[in-house]
């Protein structure tokens, strides 16, 4: 059955007391809104990201890195309702089945989402709600059940019963649809309360009206629902994400020896036996290989391949650089739009000088299996030094270096006698 998504992402965010978009703010160097387009276009062929505040910017983001999404704006910004129904011109003649998400929620995983479809499927479900049990609901709509276990409604809190308030299944917030039989409520919403909003909850009285078949399937990881509304939460959930990233790592034979004080994105992959030292901070979408050693204090930007073998040591910042097998980078260096070979080593304070500020262009600095860097050598893109030249140390490369030859820049030693003696008070 085909599946399309819709993700809320009109919010100003006014907590998080930011210029930005609250779903642009980043954990990882990626925004809010790309963790939940990417966990959910495993499912969805395509996907419709509501924007409002700072329309241009999200749309912006959202159409140079995804390909199978669209924006819809939302305006004026009527409610979640609302917000939803502005896809309906755009999924007229869709017989499917609609995901619908919020792009604060960064956490929920694939396997849920799939579990989630699967579980409305099972059910022959025409309106599926993802709930979750909390210890204290406080502040949730809280999750009503029929006695066959169906969903009767959800209660907001200020509107709850004391009987209603001590249920503690609340509303997680997603939503699976049969898009077909649930598209009219959307054309029949009202907005008859104190905020003259048109409410998503509301289509779960509406489907209850016209006697379909409406459920709520109980998330089993409630972290997975954690939602962003201020910097705190913010830091809270980058927390959690990478907790759950360190662990995967390590439970498939990867060495984490300060798990503490390390920070590994979720879109990098690393080999078997690698170890990663303390202090080494992991950005972006990166491949590092079997049997490597990371750190300590190692920085690695995103878009780095690191091949089988290598060593990217302290103090060494990597960015956008395929690194072959058996290549040292072991400290204090800078390795930027590089592609290293295998058998490289990269002496101590060694930069790529990769960005031309007169006419702001990144140049590829490319160098050959077994070259040797000295340290303090500075190469000046584009340049290429070849099959197993070296270069001496304290020099700046700014030509191809031939395989096998000796690159050198250094001014003759001058040995004064006696100067510093001579020149004393």
């Amino acid at each position: 059955m085909e599946i399309k998504s819709v993700i809320l992402a009109a919010g100003k965010g006014t907590r998080m007391k930011s210029n930005t978009p609250k779903v642009l703010h980043k954990i990882m160097d990626k925004p809010l809104v790309g963790y939940v387009l990417d966990n959910v276009k495993g499912l969805a062929n395509e996907s419709y990201v509501i924007v409002g505040h700072h329309a241009e910017e999200v749309s912006e983001y959202v159409m140079k890195n995804y390909t199978c999404a669209k924006t819809v704006l939302q305006t004026p910004q009527l409610g979640t309702g609302h917000a939803v129904s502005m896809v309906c011109p755009y999924l007229e003649n869709f017989d499917g089945l609609v995901l619908i998400l919020y792009g604060d929620t960064p956490l929920i995983t694939e396997t849920t989402l799939k579990k989630f479809v699967e579980y409305h499927i099972s059910c022959g479900s025409d309106l599926t709600v993802m709930s979750a049990i909390f210890d204290d609901p406080t502040n949730y709509g809280r999750i009503i059940r029929e006695e066959d276990n169906s969903l009767k409604c959800i209660v907001e809190e200020k509107d709850a019963s004391p009987e209603q308030k001590a249920v503690k299944e609340i509303n997680a917030g997603i939503y699976c649809l049969d898009w077909k039989k649930i598209k009219p409520a959307f054309s029949q919403l009202t907005s008859n309360n104190t905020q003259g909003e048109y409410y998503l909850t509301d289509i779960i009285f509406w489907g209850k009206q016209q006697k379909l078949n409406v459920n709520a399937y109980i998330l089993e990881n409630n972290e997975e629902i954690y939602g962003i509304n201020s910097r705190q939460n913010l830091a809270e959930a980058a927390k959690l994400m990478n907790t759950r990233k360190l662990n995967t790592l390590m439970d498939s034979g990867v060495t984490i020896v300060d798990p503490s004080s390390t920070w590994i994105s979720d879109d990098t992959e690393i080999g078997q036996d690698t170890i990663v030292y303390p202090s080494t901070y992991i950005e972006g979408k990166n491949k590092i290989g079997q049997n490597c050693k990371i750190g300590p204090c190692a920085h690695l930007r995103g878009g780095v391949e690191v091949d089988d073998n290598c060593k990217i040591g302290n103090f060494v910042e990597v960015k956008k650089a395929k690194i072959g097998h058996n290549t040292n980078a072991g400290h204090l260096s800078y390795i930027g739009d590089s592609v290293l070979g295998s058998h490289v080593n990269i002496g101590a304070g060694t930069i790529t000088a990769n960005f031309n500020p007169i006419n702001n262009v990144k140049s590829q600095t490319v160098l050959g299996d077994n070259v040797k860097i000295g340290s303090n050598t500075v190469l000046v893109a584009p340049v290429e030094v070849k099959e197993g030249a070296n270069i001496g140390a304290g020099s700046v490369v700014t030509k191809n270096i031939p395989a096998w030859a000796l690159g050198l820049t250094r001014a003759p030693l001058r040995i004064i006698e006696n100067w510093v003696k001579g020149n004393s008070n």
